[in-house]
């Protein structure tokens, strides 16, 4: 009974593998990808693990042959077949990856020639290589994506779709499918399908914020075009005057070969039709953009590059007209893909004409003023030149100054601007911006300090920062502009000095040869900006000099020779965090290579009164830079005997052993801590009671490096 049940056992277990030995055969011939993928992987372990387990097998079988003879029979029987049956199998995967690279050779082939054609506009074609790719090599992800692609500038959406869900079956992370499955969802105007897709890719990677903000906005702003029209539709069919009004006029502009004057009055009226959103999508929805380009008598006036008094009223009278529809974002998008209003719209904005220059700046205003119109500017417009454009326009005495250095302070926001000033800076802005600074007197101040302003802030983008800071005539113009605005010293100049010291500010992050060069002038300019009434000015003045004086050891000497120690401690004494913050940076600069400085310091701050309050400041770079500046004065005699009633080696005691989170502010305090035991001994005897010897002995490598 025990040997026919032993026997049972064994044949049951033996056709539990032929079971699944056929289950993974028909999963390796499934026509799914992940299905077949799996099989794959399932076979690829069996036959690895035979492989590691052969021997153990075969000395089992011999064990069971000692106990019964019987259900060995049937033991080997299953092993034999069992084992031929894995040979073939190992015998099939290698000639399944023989033919699979071979596969993926051909397929790849296909691939490259879809691609081909999808760059040629040929999508037939191209969706033909794809499909053929794909009969040869089912699993591959990057043919369903690029036939899905391909069936999206066909527009045949559903199809897109699908291809997209058979690549999320190769890849279940790819987010090009989940990108354009998203583009096909929004075709078919399936708003929340949409969204999920662009959903999708922020889960994926994170790094993909800026392209799901653009993909969300895309979603939001066609599903409110849809409702807009549908809005529209509906005041159209109840017989709303102001409706079919938008209409009737553009049937009427859409006439041939009218005189001119004929289409500025039509286009005036349709302009004072247009009251809300309403009328603006009635304009889109009855082709109102295509007015341009279907009238050739428009077209020709518009584009003309002399125009005469017809073609300017004709020419401001669009403007009006798109300023007046272009609220809407949607219809921001389709005035700029017209190829005449996108070609004209730089030469419209230099023209010599006032009111086309000024009702140009208007309609670009509306962009600037949202990201995402900024973003349809950048997008549709080269801007290479817009810079230098519109800072030429400080020249103006009137209203389009001011709204030059407004779009321009809003370009600055998007990067891809920052991208396309550097092409153009060497060799057209700085020569014209550093022309704008020698003229201080002869521009709008106001627009001119602006200006300034949006230069500075263009130097957080390193690569212009580093053409900046290596201009020569730049450099020259900021200092020609200090000294004007200074001997002039009335309101108006004082912004534009303030800018400029920004500006400098932010360019000595830099250090060059240039700024080497020019490092003993500008430094005395800042010192003679300290005795300005203006604190801001003084402010920047002292921010100037604590970055220009470690370029230049000369400029050291000479601000010392100037007084800079006096008043600096002038300066920290009346407090204030910015002033302070470039202050002490200024005297340990000072301090740190200047033997006069020291004693100079010594001298001002009686008792180190000031270095000791700034000590217990919460900015730990200033007590850093305090630290460090008491440290290099205790070489002047007497300085350390000074503070010797003072609680100063309980203050940097407590730095020294302190958990800043600058290890300069710790090293800095362990430094002058030492050297003030060095310079005088009995101030160990403060520091024995307060237990800080282990701190000093830490402290000496400091000391001795120093």
């Amino acid at each position: 009974m025990l040997a026919d049940r032993e026997q049972e056992e064994a044949f049951q277990r033996f056709l539990r593998r032929v079971d699944d030995i056929a289950e993974l055969v028909q999963g390796l011939n499934s026509t799914d990808p992940g299905v077949k993928e799996k099989a794959t992987a399932e076979a690829e372990k069996r036959l690895h693990d035979q492989e590691n387990s052969k021997e153990e097998e075969s000395k089992t079988v011999v064990d069971r042959t000692v106990i019964n003879t019987q259900a060995s029979d049937v033991a080997n029987a299953e092993a034999v077949n069992a084992d031929g049956f894995l040979a073939i199998l190992e015998k099939d995967a290698k000639e399944r990856a023989k033919r699979r690279k071979r596969n993926e050779h051909l397929a790849n082939a296909l691939k490259e020639k879809g691609n081909d054609a999808f760059r040629k506009g040929d999508y037939v074609i191209a969706i033909q290589r794809y499909t053929e790719g794909l009969e040869i090599l089912k699993d591959k992800q990057e043919l369903y994506t690029n036939r899905a692609q391909a069936y999206l500038k066909m527009q045949e959406y559903e199809k897109a779709i699908n291809d997209c869900e058979w690549a999320l079956k190769c890849n279940e992370k790819c987010i090009k499918a989940y990108f354009l499955m998203g583009k096909a969802h929004l075709a078919l105007k399936h708003f929340n399908e949409s969204r999920q897709c662009y959903e999708k890719i922020l889960q994926i990677d994170p790094q993909k914020e800026s392209l799901f903000k653009d993909c969300m906005n895309e979603v939001n702003l066609e599903e409110k075009r849809m409702k807009d029209e549908e809005r529209a539709m509906k005041e159209v069919e109840s017989g709303k005057l102001a409706a079919l009004s938008i209409k009737e006029l553009l049937q009427k502009l859409d006439r041939p070969d009218q005189n001119i004057l004929y289409y500025i009055g039509g286009i005036r009226l349709l302009t004072g039709a247009i009251k809300d959103c309403t009328e603006q999508t009635l304009f889109r929805t009855n082709n109102g953009f295509s007015i341009l380009k279907d009238n050739e008598v428009l077209r020709r006036g518009f584009c003309a590059e002399r125009k005469n008094a017809a073609e300017v009223d004709l020419s401001v009278s669009l403007l009006f007209l798109w300023q007046a529809v272009c609220t809407g974002n949607e219809n921001q998008r389709l005035l700029l893909t017209y190829p005449d209003v996108n070609a004209q719209l730089p030469k419209l904005l230099s023209s010599g004409v006032l009111e086309i220059q000024k009702q140009t700046l208007a309609l670009i205003s509306l962009y600037s003023e949202n990201e995402n119109g900024r973003r349809l500017l950048v997008r549709h417009q080269d801007l290479t030149k817009w810079l230098q454009i519109l800072m030429m326009l400080v020249n103006s005495t009137d209203a389009r100054a001011s709204s030059a250095m407004n779009i321009l302070s809003n370009l600055t926001e998007e990067e891809r601007f920052k991208t396309q000033c550097r092409l153009m800076l060497s060799t057209s802005v700085l020569p014209l911006f550093a022309q704008l600074l020698t003229s201080v007197k002869l521009v709008n101040q106001a627009a001119l300090a602006r200006c300034i302003g949006i230069m500075g802030n263009l130097c957080a983008d390193v690569v212009i920062r580093m053409q900046m800071a290596k201009c020569k005539e730049c450099w020259q113009a900021c200092l020609k502009l200090v000294d004007e605005c200074f001997d002039v010293g009335t309101p108006k100049y004082q912004e534009c000095l303030f800018a400029v010291l920004g500006l400098m500010m932010n360019l000595l992050l830099e250090s060059n040869g240039i700024i080497q060069h020019f490092a003993v002038d500008i430094s005395g300019k800042c010192m003679s900006l300290l005795r300005e009434k203006d604190g801001r000015i003084v402010t920047r003045a002292i921010g100037v000099l604590s970055r220009i004086l470690p370029a230049s050891l000369s400029a050291v000497e000479e601000a010392v020779k100037g007084g800079v120690v006096k008043k600096m401690i002038k300066f920290l004494k009346a407090g204030g965090q910015i002033a302070s913050n470039y202050g002490i940076k200024t005297l340990s600069i000072c301090t740190r290579s200047n033997r006069q400085a020291q004693e100079d310091l010594v001298k001002s701050d009686k008792k180190f009164s000031v270095l000791m309050k700034l000590l217990e400041s919460e900015n730990e770079i200033i007590v850093g830079n305090a630290a460090f500046c008491l440290g290099q004065c205790l070489v002047v005699p007497g300085a350390a005997t000074s503070l010797l009633n003072s609680n100063v080696v309980m203050i940097l005691l407590k730095h020294a052993g302190g958990d800043a989170t600058r290890t300069s502010v710790q090293e800095n305090a362990a430094i002058a801590l030492g050297k003030l035991c060095v310079a005088e001994p009995r101030h160990i005897v403060q520091l024995r009671k307060l237990n800080g010897l282990a701190i000093l002995n830490s402290s000496m490598k400091y000391v001795h490096s120093t």
